[in-house]
C-alpha cells in the first residue's frame, strides 16, 4: 500500500479501463467492445481508435446493446459492454437477466459514473442500487475496484474467464491505495491493514476512507483491520468470518444504498456464521441530488469521520 500521508495520487478508473482494453486488444483478437453512445465518457473510445473494426457504437439503445453483446458472446467473442451505471443496469435489466446471466454468456458489463460521485448530474444519473440489482442475478460476478491499478487488474482477470461479470467504476478520480505488484483474485478480499479491535470492510472509493478512519482510530488506541472487498460476488466469506471472530466488531462502507449492497451481504454472512456487533456506512434509503462530489459524500455520510463514528458505536456494543 502507498504511504498513508495524505498525498495519495489521484487517478481515473475510466482512463485506466480504456487503456487496459487497448492493451488486451493487441493480443486478444476475440475481444470486442460495445458502447451506448458514451465512449468518450466511459473511455472505450481509446479502443475504438485503435481497433475500429472491433468497436460497435450501439447508440442510445442500451437494451439492444446487451442483446447484441449476448449475440457476440454466443459466437465465441469476449465482449465488453459499457455505458453509465444508471443506464447499464436499470434500463436494460431484463436483457442482462434473460440474454446474459441466464445462458451464462461471456459478457463483461463495465459501467462508469456510478454512485453519487456523478455529482452535478443529479438523482436521475446517480444510481445507488446497481450493486443490488446485479448481485441478486444467478451466474453474475460483481466487482467494485478500489482504485485505478486494481481496475486494470480486474479487467485483465475477467477477460481470462467466460463468466458474466459486472464491474462498477466511478466518474471522479480516486486515491491510489494499491500497488502495481499487488495481486487481484476474484472472490478474494485482501487485508490492507492488520488490527485486532475492529474490522472496517470497504469497497470502491470507500476503501481509502476506511484506511483514513483506521489512522484516526489509532489516535484513540484502537487498532482497526481494513479489508478491501472489491469482489461483492462471490463474497470472501472466509475473510469476513475470520475478522469477526478475531476482532469482534464490523463496520462496512460503500458508495451505494445500505440496502442489499456490501453491508447487506456482510450482514447475512455474519448472521449465519459469526454474529457480532455491526454497522453499515452507506447511502440511506433515499435518492441523491445534484452537487459537488465531496459535498455529497459529506451530506450522505460517506466520510472517514462517519466511519470513525460508526466504529465507536459498534465498539460500545462490543463491550
Amino acid at each position: 500500500m502507498p504511504p498513508l500521508n495524505g498525498s495519495w495520487k489521484m487517478e481515473s478508473q475510466r482512463k485506466t479501463y480504456g487503456k487496459t482494453l487497448v492493451e488486451l486488444g493487441k493480443t486478444r483478437k476475440d475481444i470486442v467492445v460495445l458502447d451506448a453512445d458514451l465512449s468518450s465518457s466511459t473511455q472505450t473510445a481509446m479502443f475504438a481508435q485503435v481497433f475500429p473494426e472491433r468497436f460497435f457504437n450501439c447508440g442510445i439503445a442500451e437494451a439492444n446493446m446487451m442483446d447484441t453483446a449476448a449475440g457476440f458472446a454466443a459466437s465465441g467473442k469476449t465482449v465488453f459492454a459499457s455505458t453509465f451505471a444508471v443506464f447499464g443496469t436499470g434500463r436494460c435489466y431484463d436483457q442482462i437477466r434473460q440474454s446474459i446471466a441466464y445462458p451464462k454468456l461471456n459478457v463483461k458489463v463495465v459501467v462508469s459514473h456510478a454512485g453519487i460521485t456523478v455529482g452535478g448530474d443529479g438523482a436521475s444519473h446517480q444510481i445507488v442500487e446497481d450493486i443490488a440489482l446485479m448481485r441478486v442475478l444467478p451466474n453474475m460476478t460483481v466487482i467494485v475496484p478500489a482504485d485505478a491499478p486494481e481496475t486494470a487488474k480486474v479487467i485483465v482477470k475477467i477477460a481470462e474467464n467466460k463468466n458474466p461479470t459486472f464491474v462498477r467504476i466511478g466518474r471522479a478520480d480516486v486515491p491510489t491505495i494499491t500497488m502495481q505488484e499487488d495481486d487481484f483474485e476474484i472472490g478474494r478480499a485482501p487485508v490492507l491493514r492488520e488490527g485486532g479491535d475492529i474490522t472496517l470492510i470497504g469497497t470502491g472509493i470507500m476503501v481509502s476512507r476506511c484506511l483514513l478512519a483506521a489512522e484516526e482510530l489509532r489516535k484513540h488506541k484502537i487498532e482497526a483491520r481494513v479489508i478491501n472487498m472489491s469482489t461483492i460476488k462471490p463474497l470472501d466469506e472466509k475473510v469476513i468470518v475470520k475478522a469477526a471472530r478475531e476482532t469482534g466488531a464490523i463496520v462496512t462502507a460503500e458508495e451505494h444504498s445500505i440496502l442489499e449492497g456490501l453491508g447487506s451481504a456482510v450482514a447475512m454472512t455474519l448472521g449465519e456464521n459469526a454474529s457480532v456487533p455491526m454497522r453499515r456506512v452507506g447511502i440511506p434509503d433515499t435518492f441523491g441530488e445534484s452537487g459537488d462530489c465531496e459535498e455529497l459524500m459529506t451530506k450522505y455520510g460517506l466520510t472517514a469521520e462517519n466511519i470513525v463514528e460508526a466504529a465507536h458505536e459498534v465498539l460500545s456494543r462490543k463491550k
